[in-house]
């Protein structure tokens, strides 16, 4: 196959990081040559986040070029919008609902962007979007809402929006995720495919 890109966006103490190297390990397990990169700042607890996973027979360049992601994962709204860039015509989006205001919008009383905004700014630029209660689901079933991130893979590779199958996947959680967290991230993952 083509090198497949994805661009993990959101903010630090999401699991941002996580689930894009859960993402590589998959794709590692699945026999690809793969490439990851984290951008635009290091992941403090609130700050904005990004990570580039890339994958494929032969990758040069850990970083998806401006426009050409084909997948773009959101674990919060306003971040979503921000990594657009990395979106164009063949890009599939999904995105959790939540929102986490950043202090300096507070300050400056600006406007955070409603669901129904970021969707239509999305479907402006997308060639698909899907948007996940991903924190919600997983704060409901009593789990740390920071599985949200592996609830949103659960969800992405039900779609069919990555090209790697379940057993890749359990087998990139359980090379990232400590023992002890182990069968919590599987169950989330597993709930995440189900909400289909």
């Amino acid at each position: 196959m083509n090198t497949f890109n994805i661009v993990v966006t959101g903010i630090g103490g999401q699991g941002v990081l996580t689930a894009a190297e859960v993402i590589a390990q998959a794709a590692l397990a699945a026999g690809h040559d793969v490439r990851t990169a984290e951008l635009h700042g290091l992941s403090l607890r609130f700050g904005p986040l990004e990570s580039h996973v890339r994958f494929g027979k032969k990758v040069l360049s850990p970083l998806v070029p401006a426009g050409r992601a084909d997948l773009l994962i959101g674990l919060e709204r306003l971040e979503t919008l921000r990594a657009l860039e990395f979106a164009g015509k063949k890009t599939n989006v999904i995105f959790d609902t939540r929102s986490a205001v950043p202090t300096l919008m507070s300050i400056k009383k600006q406007r955070y962007p409603s669901e129904d905004e970021t969707e239509k700014m999305i479907r402006k630029i997308a060639k698909y979007m899907i948007h996940v209660q991903a924190t919600k689901a997983v704060k409901k079933a009593g789990f740390d809402p920071v599985m949200a991130n592996v609830y949103i893979l659960g969800r992405a590779v039900a779609e069919r929006m990555i090209p790697l199958n379940k057993k890749h996947m359990i087998a990139g959680i359980t090379a990232v995720v400590p023992p002890k967290a182990l069968e919590l991230n599987i169950k989330v993952f597993e709930m995440g495919m189900a909400s289909k």
